[in-house]
């Protein structure tokens, strides 16, 4: 059975990355309703990993997975023996982000614990209060143990060890060591800040797929200091992990 995955980027560059990072022939190009493609890359009877550029932010992000999923359940032809009717196996949210420091240092490899939309709620006079704790949805994806456990050991047989930790998604990216010190004591054991994360497992959940986020680390949460940034670092350890990860985990069953 071929396995399919769907790894969701915001930018090129981190798509170029994940690309790279994947090691088959040719890939083909799909286009998709909205302007959206998929850049699909076939292993033999193993996988078949479709990367698509998703945009930035929560919302975008959202809308283009959504797009994926909806083309692939349109498009199954459902022939595979034992194949569940899911338009995917697995949806990765990959990319750089920034990192809380010291759990997820410069050119580290994040794989989330759960996906946090850390910013979706309300302040109020006794402190802030998520959209779940509202009544009005929910602010956290648990990931199953299992799977991330797999792709933190599969990095690390190879010398790529990783953080297991919840990934928070936000709309603003932190800027001042108060907000990052905010998000650390209202996201206890956080490692990494990105903007899309969430907007991909709304869009995973609402299809029935199971979805991880898979972060290097680029620069530290926290003040904006660009002279410090590795994006470079970053998108190399990105590349090198699909690149052990389209060896293992990729042609497992989820």
């Amino acid at each position: 059975m071929v396995h399919r995955i769907l790894i969701v980027t915001a930018v090129a560059a981190e798509a170029d990355s994940v690309t790279a990072g994947l090691t088959t022939a040719a890939p083909e190009h799909v286009p998709l309703p909205g302007g959206f493609a998929l850049c699909r890359h076939a292993d033999g009877d193993r996988a078949r990993v479709d990367v698509l550029v998703g945009g930035v932010g929560p919302a975008a992000v959202a809308a283009a997975t959504g797009t994926a999923l909806a083309y692939a359940s349109l498009t199954s032809t459902g022939t595979d023996a034992g194949r569940r009717e899911l338009p995917y196996d697995l949806v990765v949210s990959a990319g750089i982000a920034g990192g809380f420091r010291p759990a997820a240092p410069l050119g580290s490899l994040v794989v989330s614990s759960a996906i946090v939309a850390a910013d979706l709620g309300a302040e109020t006079p006794d402190g802030y209060l998520a959209v779940d704790a509202l009544g009005f949805g929910r602010s956290v994806h648990p990931v199953p143990g299992e799977l991330t456990g797999r792709i933190a050991a599969a990095l690390a047989a190879e010398g790529l060890p990783c953080a297991v930790a919840p990934v928070l998604t936000v709309s603003t990216v932190t800027g001042t060591a108060r907000r990052a010190a905010e998000l650390a004591e209202r996201h206890p054991g956080a490692a990494a800040e990105a903007m899309e994360g969430f907007g991909v497992a709304e869009a995973a959940a609402a299809y029935g797929v199971p979805v991880v986020e898979l972060r290097a680390v680029s620069n530290a949460v926290g003040p904006r200091d660009r002279a410090a940034w590795r994006i470079g670092d970053a998108l190399d350890a990105l590349r090198h992990a699909v690149r052990l990860l389209g060896r293992t985990v990729f042609v497992e069953a989820p």
